[in-house]
């Protein structure tokens, strides 16, 4: 074991001190943050700087050779000693070497290579080595050649965006394009590389500006005799010496706006380019950079980076694998690159083989690697979230858990347990370093990567539990502000949950002066809800999941988005069951509080669960939820409960059984009645009288439809919406009575008050009611297409299976 782990030492002693000496070791980036991660969890902290600073004087001396061994030596002593107290580091080490430095053999010699500058009157040329090849970016690069072409000034220019977009890439093909432009000197500075050498954490200050400063000062002067030391010299000799040059000075992952200040030459007619993750704000607005905002491409362009990859034949044999990958890569060339490689290489079969396999977003990150692990996004994405604050990367991570896709600033503060002035400052922090989106409407997003990434820390660095709260913390956001949108629209609307003390304790933004309006913000917010609900589902949170799903229902009374209706209302329908059943578990001698008010809960969003289903055709299960609604409903005291659910059953029945429907309404009435509700009343009259009318008894149903009206629109809150649904009914029965301008007249008015109360998809009832009787009677045939096109509009917003009857009704007109 001993002469195993000596061996080991040798070799990496040898391997690694090679590597810090070496051009090589400057651009391995994650060879250099891996090697120096693990020497500094062993107290090994910043000592390869000292090798790379002691082999440098050696050489200068004439003494490299001896020196090298003297090196490798005393490293073989301190990793063997590390390796006998720590004998799980072997194998870490093994891991790291197999794994960064794959294919090396790790007994043989290095040369420590010459790093003289340039000689004296050559033309200093750093950039890095163009490879592979380029796609996209034209009106960025169009762009920069506008924006950099001023003889007149030193223009200076921030190309930024989240890490991987191509920052790096586009910067050096717009030097490489334009370096006749720059006769004295091309020169690159990479920060980036800086900060890796200097420690593990980012390092600050004017050292690294000092550091980049004597680089190109050596470079332009063909010597490093005469560079000083200091930075304020330092500074001076570059101006003095950039004065009467026109010169590119190319600066990639740069932080800080010092960064860049210290590195402006004085020659007119010079560049200088800048890559950050960050927008650098200050040096926009102080120094006047002109700011390039690199976005991920676009489909068409993700499908040309991918073409250009791995050959127009392979995207033309599985184009829709192809767009598929450019969305799940959420158009970031540095994953695209990653998966055309994989393809290339033969670690994938085909493009959709990878689609597939990252269609598993637990999978994804795994698969936008490469094998070995040393190229991966999480590897990309990690410098700029280790230059994170502490307060910021917490943030960040969260927003990983976040089930939203666009957030506000009150949802973050909701995600972190924090102040929203607290996370507004986290958030523009995170915007700042392009880790995160700002939508046109000031709410939030994270790339789907990203957030991706975000997670992947988050389960590595919070407690076990930190995601269950935050999605508690989180329903509850949206549980409040949905319950206060709910009551905004209408306060005596029937509701199961209490939630009395919940909303004593919050502020109600609806009814500020100023407010959002109620349905707008459901409406805006209802992809967030319903994946928050998910969610709570998945997590157990039975006890807010049915509540929100109840207050949430109030956007599709009004806006029938049957979809995302259905799937809302059958979540809530798991979370009231699952939330009685725990409750009976607990207590099963108890008939009252939690497991009473969930199984309430329960028969509730059955029955409104009854109405997208019926709406989508699903008869069979709308039948199923309302008997089930009715059994739950029915054993309790809760008249208005009861009310409430005979009336969805009865709107069933009136399509299979139009006579029991009437008996039903009529029980609907009578409990109504007992309860003292005005409105429920109200509503059972004009179900009844519809039922009436369609039996045949006009006369009574326009009696009852009258009153049921005349009701609404006398409640202490009136019922405006309602009444005009009371004013179709109305119309319907004038034109069975042959009435015909009464029954124009009362559905053009009812068809006008649904669309002013945001009724749409009853306003559509009303015009097909409308184009029906124009063609029976054949009055107003000029206003047929108008009705029915309006119509249509209604029905494909809200996914109806009206949609192909009304297009066919426009397509016979022509």
């Amino acid at each position: 074991m001993e002469a195993e782990l000596g061996t080991l030492a040798a070799q990496a002693a040898t391997a690694v001190v090679g590597l810090a000496v070496t051009d090589a070791w400057l651009n391995m980036k994650h060879v250099r943050r891996r090697v120096t991660r693990w020497l500094s969890r062993r107290g090994a902290d910043g000592e390869l700087d000292a090798v790379r600073d002691e082999l440098a004087a050696a050489r200068r001396h004439g003494d490299e050779e001896s020196a090298a061994d003297r090196v490798a030596a005393d490293w073989e002593r301190r990793l063997l000693g590390i390796l006998e107290d720590d004998p799980e580091a072997a194998e870490e080490l093994r891991r790291l070497l197999a794994e960064v430095l794959p294919g090396t053999s790790y007994d043989i010699a290095f040369d420590v290579p010459s790093n003289e500058p340039a000689a004296p009157g050559a033309q200093p040329d750093q950039l890095p080595t163009l490879t592979g090849t380029f796609s996209n970016r034209i009106a960025e690069l169009d762009r920069m050649d506008a924006l950099c072409g001023a003889p007149g000034r030193v223009n200076l220019a921030v190309l930024a965006g989240l890490p991987g977009v191509g920052k790096t890439a586009i910067a050096c093909r717009w030097a490489d394009k334009e370096r006749a432009r720059f006769p004295d000197g091309l020169f690159y500075v990479d920060y980036g590389a800086l900060r890796d050498e200097s420690a593990v954490g980012p390092a600050m200050g004017p050292a690294m500006a000092s550091q980049a400063l004597a680089s190109i000062l050596r470079a332009l002067l063909g010597s490093d005799a005469h560079v000083s030391e200091r930075f304020e010299e330092l500074r001076r000799q570059y101006l003095n010496h950039s004065r009467d040059r026109r010169m590119l000075v190319l600066i990639d992952n740069v932080t800080l706006a010092a960064q860049v200040r210290a590195l402006i030459p004085a020659g007119h007619g010079s560049t200088v380019m800048v890559t950050s993750h960050t927008r650098l704000g200050e040096l926009v607005a102080v120094d006047g950079a002109e700011l390039i905002a690199l976005e991920p491409l676009d489909t068409q362009g993700g499908l040309k980076l991918l073409t250009d990859q791995c050959g127009e034949a392979a995207v033309a044999a599985e184009p829709v694998a192809a767009e598929h990958l450019v969305d799940l890569c959420g158009g970031l060339p540095v994953a695209l690159r990653i998966v055309a490689t994989r393809l290339a290489t033969g670690d994938a079969p085909s493009l959709t083989y990878l689609a597939q396999e990252l269609a598993d977003e637990a999978e994804r990150l795994e698969g936008l690697s490469l094998p070995g692990g040393g190229y991966s996004l999480s590897a990309v994405l990690g410098p700029s979230y280790r230059l994170l604050p502490p307060a910021a990367a917490r943030m960040f991570r969260l927003l990983g858990w976040l089930p939203a896709g666009l957030f506000d600033e009150s949802v973050a503060a909701a995600a972190a347990g924090v102040d929203r002035r607290t996370a507004r400052r986290l958030l523009r922090e995170l915007a700042a370093t392009s880790l995160l989106e700002i939508d046109r409407d000031g709410r939030y997003r994270v790339h789907d990567l990203v957030r991706l990434y975000a997670r992947e820390r988050a389960v590595t660095e919070e407690r076990p539990a930190e995601e269950t709260a935050l999605i508690e913390r989180v329903t509850t956001h949206y549980l409040v502000l949905a319950a206060f949108a709910d009551r905004a629209r209408r306060a005596d609307r029937l509701r199961v949950a209490d939630l009395t003390e919940l909303l004593e304790r919050a502020t109600d933004p609806f009814s500020a002066p100023g407010g959002p309006a109620p349905l707008t913000w459901l409406d805006a917010e209802c992809p967030a809800i319903l994946a928050v609900l998910r969610a709570a589902v998945r997590h157990r949170l039975y006890g807010l999941a049915w509540p929100l799903a109840e207050a949430f229902t109030v956007l599709f009374l009004h806006h029938r988005h049957l979809g995302a209706w259905k799937e809302s209302l059958s979540l809530g329908v798991e979370a009231a069951a699952a939330e009685a059943a725990a409750a009976e578990a607990a207590d099963p001698a108890a008939g009252t509080g939690t497991a009473a008010e969930a199984l309430a809960g329960e028969a509730r969003l059955r029955s409104l669960l009854s109405r997208p289903l019926t709406d989508l055709g699903e008869h069979d299960a709308a039948r199923t939820e309302l008997e089930r609604a009715v059994a739950l409903a029915e054993p309790t005291d809760r008249l208005l409960l009861r009310a409430s659910v005979q009336e969805f059953h009865g709107r069933h029945l009136e399509r299979f059984a139009p006579a029991r429907a009437v008996e039903t309404y009529r029980y609907c009435l009578d409990l109504n009645r007992r309860a003292q509700d005005r409105r429920g009343e109200a509503l059972a009259l004009l179900f009844l009288g519809s039922a009436l009318d369609a039996q045949g008894d006009h006369d009574q149903a326009l009696a009852l439809l009258g009153q049921a009206r005349a009701d609404l629109l006398n409640l202490p809150e009136p019922d405006g919406r309602m009444a005009a649904r009371a004013l179709r009914a109305l119309g319907r029965v004038h034109a069975h009575r042959e009435e015909t301008d009464e029954a124009f007249q009362a559905l053009e008015a009812a068809a006008d008050s649904l669309k002013e109360h945001g009724a749409y998809s009853y306003e559509a009832d009303a015009l097909e009611d409308l184009a029906d009787l124009a063609e029976r009677t054949g009055r107003h045939p000029d206003r047929v297409r108008a009705w029915l096109t309006r119509a249509l509009a209604i029905h494909e917003a809200n996914g109806s299976l009206r949609v192909d009857v009304v297009r066919r009704r426009l397509e016979d007109l022509s």
